[in-house]
C-alpha cells in the first residue's frame, strides 16, 4: 500500500516527535514547585489528547478524498502551527519569562550520589550533605550520566510501568477506529469516518483522567499508589467495554470514556509529574540537567511499549478481539503491579 520511502519518512518523524515534546515539557517543569505539580502537569498534558482528537477529526474529514489526504492535512497543520509557535512565542532565554538562568551561579555545581560515581584524579570534589558535587578542573558542568540516572530510586521501575501503560494506551489510540468499524454496535456497523470521529471520545476521557490523577496524587502525595489504582480500575473498564460496548452507541460512548479515563490517567502522570519528581531527587541536588536524562529514560522505555502494543495487536486480532483485550488487561495488571513494587510513594 505504501512505498518503503514513505515508511522511512514516517519512522524518522516518529523519532523526532517525542524529543520535541520532551524539550517543551522540560522548559515548563523548571519553574514549577512540587505542591501542585500533578494537577498543573495534568492540565498541561491535556494538549496531547487534544492533539489526538484534532488529528483524528481532520483525518476523518478528508477520507472521502483519499487516504493520502489523512496524512497531508494534519501534516500541513503541524508545519504551520510549529512555525507560528517558534517564530512568535518561543522565548530565547529562560530569564526572559521569569525563570532562573540555567548558567547562573546556582547551576554551576552539579551533584551526583556519592555511591554512584567516585571522582577521578582529574576532578575536584566538594562534600555537601549526602551528595558529592563534581566539577572538572576547567570548572565546566557535567551532565548526569545514563547509569547514574538509572540508579536513582524509582527510575527503572517507573520506566517499565510506562512501557506497559503506553502499550495499552497506544493500542487503543491506533486500533480503536478500526475496532469500531468492525464491530456491530446497536445492530449496525458504522462507517470508517464515523468510527474515527467516535474514537476521539476515548481521548476526551483521557483528558479528565490525566487531570484527575494529577490532582489526587497531589492530595495523597502518593504518585505510585494513584497510578496503580487507575491501572487496576482500567482492567474492569476494558472488560465491560468489550462485553457491553456493542449494546448501543450511547453505552459504547460511556464505557469508552471511562476506559480512557483510567488508561490515560497513569500514562499522563508518569510522563509529567513522576518524571519531574525523580529528576529532582534529593540525591541529585543542584543537577538541573538530570531532569532531562531521567525523563528521556522513562519516556524512551514507554515509547518502546507504544510501538510493541499496536504491533502485537495486528497479529492477535486475527485470532479475535477477545485475545487483544486479554493482552491489554494483562498489560494493565503488570503495570499496576510494577507501580506497587516500585518503592516510591
Amino acid at each position: 500500500m505504501f512505498s518503503g520511502f514513505i515508511w522511512l519518512c514516517k519512522w524518522l518523524l516518529g523519532c523526532f516527535k517525542p524529543q520535541v515534546g520532551l524539550l517543551l515539557w522540560l522548559l515548563l517543569v523548571i519553574g514549577l514547585g512540587k505542591r501542585k505539580r500533578g494537577l498543573i502537569m495534568g492540565i498541561w498534558n491535556a494538549h496531547t489528547s487534544v492533539g489526538n482528537i484534532t488529528g483524528s477529526l481532520i483525518a476523518a474529514s478528508v477520507l472521502e478524498h483519499g487516504w493520502g489526504w489523512s496524512f497531508i492535512a494534519p501534516g500541513t497543520l503541524i508545519a504551520i502551527a510549529g512555525n507560528i509557535g517558534f517564530s512568535c512565542f518561543l522565548a530565547a532565554y529562560p530569564e526572559d519569562i521569569g525563570f532562573p538562568c540555567l548558567n547562573g551561579p546556582a547551576a554551576r555545581v552539579e551533584a551526583v550520589p556519592r555511591d554512584v560515581e567516585a571522582p577521578t584524579q582529574n576532578e575536584g570534589t566538594v562534600e555537601e550533605g549526602k551528595s558529592t558535587a563534581i566539577r572538572d578542573r576547567s570548572g565546566a558542568r557535567r551532565s548526569v550520566g545514563l547509569l547514574e540516572a538509572c540508579l536513582i530510586p524509582g527510575v527503572i521501575p517507573f520506566a517499565f510501568c510506562l512501557f506497559f501503560s503506553k502499550l495499552v494506551a497506544y493500542t487503543f489510540l491506533y486500533w480503536l477506529p478500526f475496532y469500531l468499524s468492525q464491530t456491530e454496535i446497536g445492530g449496525e456497523y458504522m462507517s470508517v469516518k464515523s468510527a474515527g470521529n467516535l474514537s476521539t471520545l476515548f481521548d476526551v476521557g483521557g483528558i479528565v483522567g490525566g487531570i484527575l490523577a494529577g490532582h489526587i496524587s497531589d492530595k495523597l502525595r502518593a504518585r505510585a499508589i494513584t497510578a496503580a489504582s487507575f491501572m487496576y480500575a482500567a482492567i474492569p473498564s476494558m472488560l465491560l467495554y468489550r462485553l457491553y460496548g456493542n449494546l448501543s452507541r450511547t453505552v459504547n460512548i460511556v464505557l469508552m470514556m471511562i476506559a480512557g479515563l483510567f488508561i490515560n490517567g497513569p500514562y499522563a502522570l508518569i510522563t509529567t509529574a513522576v518524571s519531574a519528581d525523580l529528576g529532582t531527587h534529593s540525591s541529585l541536588r543542584g543537577d538541573s540537567r538530570a531532569l532531562a536524562t531521567v525523563t528521556a529514560i522513562i519516556d524512551g522505555t514507554g515509547s518502546i511499549g507504544a510501538a510493541i502494543g499496536p504491533l502485537l495487536t495486528g497479529f492477535l486480532s486475527t485470532k479475535g478481539w477477545d485475545t487483544v483485550f486479554v493482552m491489554l488487561m494483562l498489560g494493565a495488571l503488570i503495570a499496576g503491579l510494577l507501580f506497587i513494587t516500585s518503592g516510591c510513594g
